[in-house]
């Protein structure tokens, strides 16, 4: 069963003012700012919800990755990915499939071109902006430009009121779960090494941010 919040937060020291759901004013704000800087936004109700807008995202034919997200985990979208019935290219099958390290390394750069891109986000800004970081740049390598189409995925807990909110929130709630979550799964230290402000999309349709109603991720 994949590892979820709850497995990491009594060992982690984090900031809870900044991990909360917040009011609906709050979140009408929110989803304003997002969509006048070029997001798409798609708020639902829970993680069930969730899975069946960002499946509806997703045509068929088409080659998919995903960054590793708790939060895509809570809502099935990894099982999905990997176990489910549809009619994607399954770019993680692929990699996870080749042995010789070298040769899976360059196909995880590949994938970064996926045509559709899935993963999470660490805050968001009511002002509209998005911030994420990661130890290696596998996920946040994807979402500025390289990839065809991008759908993030976030609970509504990632809302905090500004940009600085945002950074404080990267550094003392979502550092702190993923550094316990990497030392059980990998045995090694995380570390907030590469960050990505996304503070509007250009590209019309290109970037969607499915927001639920749900405390999901970190």
């Amino acid at each position: 069963m994949p590892q979820q919040k709850a497995d990491y937060a009594d060992d982690a020291e984090i900031d809870d003012s900044l991990d909360q759901v917040p009011d609906d004013e709050t979140l009408e704000e929110t989803v304003a700012n997002l969509e006048e800087h070029g997001f798409d936004v798609i708020a639902v109700d829970d993680a069930a919800d969730a899975l069946d807008a960002v499946e509806a995202q997703i045509p068929a034919g088409v080659s998919v990755m995903n960054g590793h997200s708790t939060t895509l985990e809570e809502i099935g979208f990894d099982e999905l990915l990997s176990e489910g019935d549809h009619e994607w290219e399954s770019l993680p099958d692929e990699i996870w499939g080749i042995d010789d390290d070298a040769k899976r390394q360059a196909a995880r750069r590949r994938s970064q071109t996926a045509d559709y891109f899935l993963g999470g986000i660490n805050a968001i800004a009511q002002t509209g902006e998005l911030v994420a970081a990661d130890l290696s740049g596998s996920r946040v390598g994807a979402y500025p430009f390289a990839a065809g189409n991008v759908i993030i995925v976030s609970g509504v807990n990632k809302v905090v009121p500004t940009l600085d909110d945002a950074f404080d929130r990267l550094e003392s709630v979502a550092y702190p779960l993923e550094n316990e979550r990497a030392q059980e799964a990998y045995g090694v230290e995380s570390a907030v090494a590469k960050q990505l402000i996304y503070r509007r999309e250009t590209e019309e349709g290109r970037t969607t941010v499915v927001l639920v109603r749900e405390r999901l991720g970190y």
